[in-house]
């Protein structure tokens, strides 16, 4: 490309509107310096914004032009992916932006390191080249608009796992726990309830809260984590949330009802005292208060406690005239959940199958009678069997 096609490129690319962030996107920002460096003849300085473009695309994990801004266009939250969404229909001077701007994007795509180097080529033996990738922008753009419910966009397209953080924001979880429900050894049926309801929430139909209590390390939340990356292709995605932060609830369902992914709250370890505010505020939720209404949305928690509120002997035998009413309303919190499961400690079988199973996943080379010996003794030390005491006993011998 010449020198007055480059500066045109530039001018339609600081005139995007719809896809208006990607201006200040750090590869597309660095492009365009380079840009404007060959339109005011600035050679040397050219050849610093070239090779800084160039270095900012190989650390973004793409060699490839076209590959990156593919990424980035599906990815990029704005007002006409939104309102597909919310399932609305956007305008027709926003359709036609969008087909405009789609089409400066994939000029950009189809840049190939011989056309931007054209007007200093002089120094194109000592800069870097970037792979070249066909793509059909418009086409891929349009593919994921209308399969949005699988897909999603801004940070919910580009992960699956989330937590809120100290200031109320929904942040993702950049390395996120990578279980496979594959590797969660017997406990079948519990897992297949979840797996159902889960199908549900995904499908459209009726979905249940569930509660998930029984013994520490049985894999509660690993079977729940497992589930979200089983299922985060068809537009499954989770978000932890703390005890201290569900007052925060209502005002996040406000957020992902709209959102066309299918959502779990998860809320890991819960219990309460006596007189914890947010007793009432989960249960207000659960109930179905009128801001807490979302079809997208499910709330799995786990809890080593059955009844989840810690009580005393004198809650049993204290003085309040009403103590049968106040009892029920300690133990009511759990039967709020649509469904409930237990996993209990595993037998010795259980427990010696879930070891063997995972010595063999992993390579260990020990004989069965030696390994049983090691699994009952590691168990012992740790307190009883459980399927973390199995995956710690061979996460310890594999680093042996």
């Amino acid at each position: 490309m010449n020198k007055s096609e480059l500066k045109l490129l530039g001018l339609k690319i600081k005139a995007l509107s719809v896809f208006r962030s990607l201006v200040k996107d750090a590869v597309i920002s660095s492009l365009l310096a380079y840009i404007d460096n060959i339109s005011d003849n600035n050679q040397e300085t050219a050849v610093y914004s070239y090779a800084e473009f160039v270095s900012k695309l190989y650390h973004s994990r793409h060699e490839s032009l076209g590959g990156y801004v593919r990424s980035i266009v599906s990815n990029d939250e704005n007002c006409y992916i939104n309102a597909v969404g919310r399932n609305k229909e956007p305008s027709d001077v926003i359709k036609e932006s969008v087909k405009r701007e789609i089409a400066v994007l994939q000029q950009i795509a189809s840049l190939t390191s011989k056309e931007l180097l054209e007007p200093i080529s002089e120094y194109s033996s000592i800069l870097p080249e970037f792979e070249i990738k066909n793509i059909d922008l418009l086409e891929d753009y349009k593919h994921r608009c209308e399969n949005i419910g699988k897909y999603g966009y801004g940070i919910y397209a580009k992960y699956h796992m989330f937590y809120v953080e100290q200031a109320g924001n929904i942040v993702p979880v950049r390395y996120p726990d990578n279980t496979r429900l594959c590797e969660l050894i017997d406990y079948e049926r519990e897992k297949n309830v979840i797996i159902e309801n889960t199908k549900a929430l995904l499908t459209g139909k009726p979905a249940a809260n569930i509660l998930l209590t029984g013994d520490a390390g049985t894999g509660k939340s690993s079977t729940i984590k497992a589930v979200v990356n089983e299922f985060y292709t068809e537009g499954l995605r989770i978000l932890e949330i703390r005890k201290d932060q569900l007052m925060e609830i209502p005002a996040i369902l406000d957020e992902l009802s709209e959102n066309p992914l299918k959502f779990i709250i998860f809320i890991d370890d819960l219990s309460f005292q006596k007189g914890d505010d947010n007793f009432s505020a989960l249960k207000a939720i659960l109930e179905g208060s009128v801001s807490a209404k979302a079809k997208n949305v499910v709330i799995y928690a786990t809890s080593n406690r059955r009844h989840l509120v810690k009580e005393s002997f004198s809650d049993r035998d204290g003085d309040d005239i009403h103590r049968n009413d106040t009892m029920q309303e300690m133990l009511s919190l759990s039967e709020r959940f649509g469904i409930h499961i237990t996993f209990n400690k595993p037998d010795k079988k259980t427990y010696l199958n879930i070891v063997h199973h995972l010595a063999k996943d992993k390579g260990v080379e020990i004989g069965e009678a030696e390994l049983d010996l090691l699994a009952e003794r590691y168990a012992l030390e740790r307190g009883g069997r459980s399927a973390r005491a199995a995956k710690q006993l061979i996460d310890g011998l594999l680093s042996k």
